[in-house]
Formats: C-alpha cells, sequence, structure tokens
C-alpha cells in the first residue's frame, strides 16, 4: 500500500524539546490542514517553516504551537509529498498529532517506511537504505562516518564500477567470440589480468567486514582459564565497574557474563565465564559446557594464566584446544612472587602474543586494551569502503567465489564460453546487493530492523 498517506513521530520517544511528527503521500498536506491552523491566515509555501497552531478538527480548541514545513514531491527523501509538524517534545502531545492524523486519512507507518518509500520510489538504492538505519545506530563517530559516506553513494559507486568492469568484459569475451579472425586481442592473459583488477576490489571489500562489525557489532572475546586465575577480576578491570562477583573461592562463576567495552572506536563484547577444568558438580559442569561453546564461537579468545601458580594440566589443555583460534596469551598475578615464567607460556605456543598483567593491581591494562585493539582489529586503509552487514558479506564473497573459479578456468584452458556464462552469474548478485533486483525476504530483512518514523 504505497499509494495511501503515512505518518509516524520521528523523534525518539521520551520527553524532550523538539519533537517532529512525519507524513508522506499524495494526502499529506491536506490532512495536515485539517489539524493545523496558520497564525493569521498565512498561506502554507512549499519548503518554508510557517508557525501556527496544533488544533483538534471537530472541537476547534488548540491545544500546541508548531511549526509545519511542506515539501513537495518529487523533490523529498520519499519522492512523494512530504509534511513535517514540529511541536515541543511531549510523548502526549506527539501522540495526539498522530492520532488525529490517522482520524483524518493517515495510516500508521510500517518500522522503515519512509525509507522503503525512498528506495522504491528510487531516491536511493538498497545499500544506501541499510546505511541510513547504520548512521541512526552508530556506536562509534567512526562508524558514523562510514555510514554517512555509503548513504551518499560510496559503497554503491564501488559496486557500480565493479558490475561496469564485469559487463566490459563479458563485451570482449562475446565480440571474441563471435569475431575469431579479428584479432581483437582477447587473450587468456588479458582476460586473468581484468578478471584480477576486478577481483581486488572485491577481496578488499570482503576483508573490510571483520573492521565493520567490530564498529557496529563488537568483537566478541572470551576470558579462558581454569577456576580462580582471575577471570571476573579481569573483566571487572577492563570495565571498570564491579559487574562480576569476585571470590577467592575457586568455581565461583558458574554462568557467564557478557559486557560491551569501547577501544578506540571499536567495540567489543567481552565474556566472563566458568573456569574450564573437570568438575563432579552438575551446575559446575553445566557452566564448563556452556564456557567451552561460548569459547569456541567468539571472534577471539584471552587465555588467563595465573603467574603465582606453576602449569598444571588445566593450562596445557586450555593451550592446546585453541591453538589454532586467534587470541592473547595474559600472565596475571605478577603482583605475587612468581612460579610460572613468561618464556614458558611463549615456548607452549609461539603463534599467540603474551603479555604480563595484575588484573587486580590494573598493571598493564592499557598496555592489554592497546594489543586488543591492535591484534584483533584489521587495520583500516585511509579512504576504504568497509562493509557492515553480514548480507553484503556473503553476497560478495559469492561473486568472488564465482570470479576465482573463471579466472581459474581461463587458466586451465576452460573454453571461453563457458567462462562467460560463469561470469554473468555475477551481474543478478550485484543487482541483489544493491537491490536493483529485489527480493522480497531481503528488502523485509532490511526494513524490519529501522525504528518507526526512519
Amino acid at each position: 500500500m504505497l499509494n495511501d498517506t503515512i505518518i509516524a513521530i520521528s523523534t525518539p520517544l521520551g520527553h524532550g524539546g523538539l519533537g517532529v511528527v512525519r507524513l508522506s503521500g499524495s494526502r499529506s498536506l491536506s490532512v495536515s490542514q485539517k489539524i493545523f491552523h496558520p497564525l493569521r491566515g498565512r498561506r502554507i509555501s512549499p519548503r518554508r517553516p510557517i508557525l501556527g497552531h496544533l488544533v483538534h478538527p471537530d472541537q476547534k480548541e488548540a491545544f500546541e504551537s508548531a511549526y509545519l514545513i511542506y515539501f513537495p514531491a518529487p523533490h523529498t527523501y520519499t519522492c512523494e509529498d512530504l509534511v513535517e509538524i514540529s511541536c515541543h517534545g511531549s510523548p502526549v502531545i506527539l501522540e495526539e498529532v498522530t492520532r488525529l492524523g490517522i482520524i483524518n486519512g493517515a495510516r500508521l507507518a510500517n518500522p522503515g517506511e519512509f525509507t522503503l518509500r525512498a528506495y522504491l520510489n528510487g531516491r536511493i538504492d538498497l545499500l544506501q537504505a541499510e546505511a541510513v538505519n547504520d548512521l541512526i545506530l552508530a556506536t562509534s563517530f567512526s562508524q558514523a562516518k562510514i555510514s554517512f559516506n555509503q548513504i551518499e553513494g560510496g559503497l554503491s559507486r564501488k559496486m557500480a564500477d565493479i558490475r561496469q568492469r564485469t559487463l566490459h568484459l563479458m563485451a570482449e569475451l562475446e565480440a571474441g567470440l563471435e569475431f575469431p579472425d579479428e584479432n581483437l586481442g582477447i587473450t587468456p592473459a588479458h582476460i586473468s589480468r581484468a578478471l584480477d583488477r576486478t577481483i581486488r576490489p572485491l577481496e578488499t571489500l570482503v576483508d573490510s567486514f571483520d573492521i565493520g562489525k567490530s564498529l557496529r557489532e563488537g568483537l566478541t572475546l572470551a576470558i579462558a582459564g581454569k577456576p580462580n586465575v582471575g577471570k571476573s577480576t579481569l573483566f571487572n578491570a577492563l570495565l571498570e565497574q564491579e559487574r562480576a562477583i569476585v571470590s577467592p573461592v575457586p568455581g565461583t562463576t558458574r554462568d557467564y557474563l557478557k559486557e560491551r567495552i569501547a577501544i578506540k572506536d571499536s567495540l567489543f563484547m567481552l565474556i566472563d565465564m566458568a573456569g574450564l577444568n573437570d568438575s563432579h558438580n552438575p551446575l559446575e559442569k553445566e557452566g564448563i559446557r556452556r564456557s567451552r561453546k561460548l569459547a569456541r564461537s567468539a571472534d577471539g579468545i584471552l587465555m588467563l594464566f595465573d603467574g603465582s601458580r606453576p602449569l598444571e594440566k588445566e593450562d596445557l589443555d586450555l593451550i592446546h584446544r585453541f591453538k589454532e583460534k586467534k587470541g592473547l596469551i595474559l600472565l596475571n598475578k605478577i603482583d605475587l612472587p612468581d612460579k610460572l615464567k613468561l618464556g614458558q607460556l611463549r615456548k607452549l605456543s609461539s603463534s599467540h602474543p603474551v603479555l604480563e598483567i595484575s588484573a587486580l593491581r590494573r598493571t598493564n591494562l592499557e598496555r592489554l586494551k592497546s594489543l586488543l585493539h591492535s591484534h584483533f582489529v584489521p587495520e583500516a586503509l585511509k579512504g576504504q569502503e568497509v562493509i557492515l552487514h553480514l548480507r553484503q558479506k556473503l553476497t560478495l564473497a559469492e561473486i568472488l567465489d564465482i570470479l576465482h573459479t573463471a579466472r581459474e578456468g581461463i587458466r586451465r584452458g576452460v573454453p571461453e564460453e563457458i567462462t562467460t556464462e560463469e561470469i554473468r552469474r555475477t551481474i543478478p548478485l550485484i543487482g541483489r546487493l544493491t537491490g536493483e533486483i529485489r527480493t522480497d525476504d531481503v528488502i523485509n530483512d532490511v526494513f524490519s530492523r529501522f525504528c518507526v518514523g526512519k
């Protein structure tokens, strides 16, 4: 139902100095004129704010002062007639304006419906639509800048360039097949180089997802170790609050806690969990089972060891279990007499950076934070596009896989007809990514994440 007029509160719920109710659709102005009366009978002119009163149509009673701005189609956010009513940010007032708008012919907007209309009316593509919501929900200034650039079409232009390169290559291949005697220079080496030029920016985009995830969602880091090595103390120290219960009694933590921490504009989700050891206690065994599952699925692992105790079987099991996983080795309790040396840990796992800390005394905590960022967050290239959504990564990876297959086929002497058809498969995938080819389940998933009013 995109031929009707919608209305919604566009400012956040709660009390504030200002609130905005937005209408979009062909009846936006006529609906708003039933509840908004300009002062001294002034005429409503396009794109010029006008002061007036909000009035109950039946009672003819003013209940609020407000500004109204009318934006005529097609030069609006939704490409439809659009009206914004700005008044005091009282939930009671804003809800009453919305209620009166619905009574007089508008419909309450669905989540993201204003932006959905902008997309369906060709104002923006699907990548830009996703970026609108990303900007609203940005958890760091870096992510906000990335999202703004994508709203402005940065990622869309890059995908348009990749699409154009692909179409040009297909045209060359087809010309070579149609005119084999014309000596057009469409050699396997030429095709392979052209594929390389298309593959490289795609690989960079796919690799950027780890950066995007660290900015948008936070990378999950599990703090693992045997009981009483200081996991909860480290968890509290990094968060700078007493979030987890700390006790000298081993096995205090039987479930897990999750909290976010921001380091240099990147988010991390820290998990404090039960000690990884053998236990006959049913509750502790269940906590250990959950902890192992969380540790396996985490983006990274912080392996914590007690420097005041010699290595034990649980320590060796921990290193062996996570030797292939990205992580850090932390030697805790360096404020106590040492019975475990840093060199011993380095010999057991040369692939993981090692750092001495005292979670209790906060020794080397700032160094640890810097190490967390440098080790787990990939370096973003200046000016590089960064993808923020798994949907985008999976589609780009699918395109990349097709082009890798085509390049390998060229090197193995696969007929050019087959290569052309292989490359052709990428075009609808690019269209699905940008929303040029509309898929209902993708569109529903994208816009269901929006708030009402945007």
